[in-house]
């Protein structure tokens, strides 16, 4: 697919079944590198992700090894990984060496002022390449830490809050981090804090504060549990189909990730499961014939799989909880906005709260989706091809991001794809 410039999809008979093995999650894998740099040693990681993001994480990690081993400069461009751009910033800032942190175009539009400044008022020394607030970066390190408390706002993005925690019991004094405001992706925090204390780092949360305070990682092995994420994607595909029953091993229960909210979610839209000690099984049922209200918030990551399936089922939904959309990979919002306009449905936006209008639904003969270098909007409208005749991807290779054997695996799942 990586020389790709379109991929069409179609299914013959609109039938799922068998068994899909999904790769480890990339926002787990992306964590526990960076507590393995940190932790010199002592933890080591299990079914370490294949997305591109974690690739480039590890290559990244390698290169500031390198760098802080010799004192030396180093330049590490992380492409379009966000995540990568964030968590590296904070850790970056207590390596040894000189840093340029770039990547790309993309990436070079998004938002990271808020990291650099919290990271400033502790001792890090950061400046910007270009335009103030925006990759590139000029890192310094090591920080020489003036301070063990920063505050920072809850509702931009909560892996500026993961990138500070992951760093904090590394730092002399540790840090007391405030949060302003209402948490978004409270969930993915949550998981910072989980797998750190599977490395043996102890923390306090009360409120809107949380405090690590200065401590070494114990022997640990963090095992990457499947991404839920990838999940999400088939819980559409039995949406749409037919008849489906499917079988996802590894996925848990006691899940750390947050995008585990698809499994309630997608009652909704007719998918029922069944959680069992080995992973969980799909199985097709009805839709609901009642309005949806969501608040994604918490899983904001879900919102384009969610909304295509919903338009798709001409499902009448509202939701709420999508303000990071925008500042994402693209402007998710306006992506979906244009691309559910190619078969007949309208997003409306009102104060903050969505409303799917599919009043003016149709069916395309051939349903052209751009993909706006967003691995997820690749993902989320290739279901279609179980809904309409013909639908095209361009550019397909964005899925390498988070899922590389995405179109693989609709070929064992018997879609055509030319």
């Amino acid at each position: 697919m990586s020389e790709l410039k379109k991929v069409s999809l179609s299914h013959a008979n609109k039938t799922i079944s068998g068994t899909v093995v999904l790769t480890g999650s990339k926002s787990e894998s992306n964590r526990a590198l960076i507590i393995q740099a940190l932790s010199k040693g002592s933890v080591s990681v299990a079914n370490l992700s294949e997305a591109a993001d974690t690739v480039t994480m590890g290559e990244a990690l390698a290169i500031a090894s390198e760098a802080s081993s010799n004192n030396d400069r180093a330049k590490i461009d992380i492409g379009p990984a966000g995540t990568a751009m964030r968590f590296l910033t904070s850790f970056l800032s207590l390596s040894n060496g000189s840093f340029e942190l770039t990547g790309s175009a993309r990436m070079q539009e998004r938002p990271i002022k808020l990291l650099v400044d919290a990271l400033l008022s502790i001792g890090a020394k950061i400046g910007y390449a270009k335009q103030e607030g925006y990759p590139p970066l000029h890192i310094e390190g090591p920080l020489e830490q003036t301070q063990n408390a920063v505050s920072i706002a809850g509702d931009i993005s909560s892996q500026y809050i993961s990138s500070l925690l992951l760093l904090a019991p590394a730092l002399p004094q540790g840090l007391n981090l405030q949060i302003e405001g209402e948490l978004t992706s409270k969930p993915y925090v949550s998981m910072t804090l989980d797998m750190l204390r599977e490395a043996g780092i102890e923390y306090q949360w009360n409120q809107q504060k949380i405090s690590i305070p200065a401590q070494s990682f114990g022997e640990a092995t963090l095992y990457i549990e499947p991404d839920w994420s990838a999940a999400s994607y088939w819980y559409a595909i039995v949406a749409l189909a037919q008849e489906a029953s499917l079988f996802l091993p590894g996925l848990k229960k006691s899940s750390l990730q947050g995008d585990i909210a698809i499994a309630n979610i997608m009652t909704h839209f007719g998918v029922h499961t069944t959680f069992g000690e080995d992973g969980i099984a799909l199985q097709k049922g009805a839709p609901t014939s009642k309005p949806v209200f969501l608040d994604l918030k918490e899983c904001p990551d879900l919102a384009q799989t969610i909304i295509v399936i919903a338009a798709a089922l001409k499902i009448p939904t509202t939701l709420t909880g999508l303000e990071t959309l925008k500042i994402k990979e693209t402007d998710r919002i306006a992506a979906l906005q244009n691309e559910i306009g190619k078969f007949g449905c309208k997003l409306h936006e009102n104060s903050g709260t969505y409303t799917l209008d599919t009043t003016a639904y149709f069916v395309p003969e051939e349903l052209v989706i751009d993909t706006y270098e967003d691995h997820r909007m690749a993902m989320a409208f290739a279901p279609l091809a179980l809904h309409f005749p013909l639908v095209s991807i361009n550019d397909p290779a964005v899925v390498n991001k988070s899922y590389p054997d995405f179109w693989q695996h609709l070929q064992d799942q018997q879609f055509n794809l030319v």
